[in-house]
């Protein structure tokens, strides 16, 4: 019993990353109906950036996840404005292959020497870690801090959609993009913004995805994104509390299988439970069924 209480806390410590990233997905896919693969790399950009300002600019750990997040909330609308915008109105193959195409430049990109290069890099140990002991069970400090920010984020998250002008303008434009524009909402501003705030979380991300399994090379976002994405469908895509408790959903699966069914099938088990999903609830756990009339 006690070795499944650790197991869980694992998961749900591994899930608190997986659901920062989902959130930036189902942001998207609400707003412009898009799958933005090349999402998973902005998450690992954002390790990247968190690296260089720790051991460059000599940053702490708040300064530095703040910085990331800046810089990965500008990349995310610059990709939006220089690689979605024009392709907005073409066909939903095109922009898919698009996003794979951003994917694929952002992880080249990186491993320039200019940048970061091809070699694996050691994230830092910006906070030292501590590990606490209840009774049989272990954890550390690096795991609270992930699951705390993972709260933080998502808790301010969905104030921002419920209760401000900009998240009512961001629900309305998921619903019905072209009222929302003819109601006086400047659409190109609300999509941006998505792009920023998912951008941004996706960063925070990677930083504490660093700081649990701290090394860095550019397909590092692969997997972990393709888990997210997985995560995001069996929350409901474009459903924010959805892509939380998806994350956290297929951290504890992940974990749970590498330790009681083989920890060489535990991915494939994630992208089996994403078959499932598309053929039983393919709207996902809170998703519901759109009946046009």
């Amino acid at each position: 019993m006690t070795e499944f209480l650790q197991q869980i806390i694992n998961g749900i410590s591994l899930g608190s990353v997986y659901a920062l990233i989902s959130i930036g997905y189902t942001m998207v896919y609400g707003i412009i109906k898009l799958i933005n693969f090349a999402h998973c790399d902005i998450f690992m950009v954002g390790a990247y950036t968190g690296y260089f300002a720790i051991t460059t600019l000599r940053l702490g750990f708040i300064p530095a996840l703040f910085f990331s997040m800046a810089v990965c909330a500008l990349l995310g609308v610059v990709i939006e404005r220089v690689a979605y915008k024009p392709l907005r109105n073409s066909a939903k193959e095109t922009l898919l292959i698009t996003t794979i195409g951003v994917e694929l430049f952002l992880q080249n990109i990186i491993k320039t020497k200019a940048l970061a290069g091809p070699n694996v890099l050691n994230f830092p140990e910006v906070i030292p870690t501590a590990t606490f002991k209840i009774g049989g069970l272990q954890f550390s400090n690096i795991q609270l801090i992930t699951l705390g920010i993972s709260v933080i984020m998502c808790a301010a998250l969905q104030f921002l959609i419920s209760k401000t002008n900009t998240g009512r303008a961001m629900r309305a434009t998921s619903y019905d993009r072209d009222a929302a524009a003819l109601m006086g909402i400047n659409i190109n501003r609300i999509i941006s913004v998505t792009f920023a705030i998912g951008s941004a979380l996706a960063a925070t991300g990677g930083i504490v995805f660093g700081m649990l399994y701290p090394k860095l090379e550019p397909i590092m976002g692969v997997m972990p994104g393709l888990k997210a994405f997985v995560a995001a469908v069996l929350g409901g895509i474009g459903i924010v509390p959805g892509a939380m408790v998806g994350g956290l959903s297929i951290g504890l699966i992940e974990t749970l299988s590498k330790v009681y069914i083989s920890s060489g099938l535990s991915d494939a088990i994630a992208f089996i439970i994403l078959i499932i999903i598309l053929l039983v609830k393919p709207t996902g756990l809170f998703g519901k069924r759109n009946v046009k009339v």
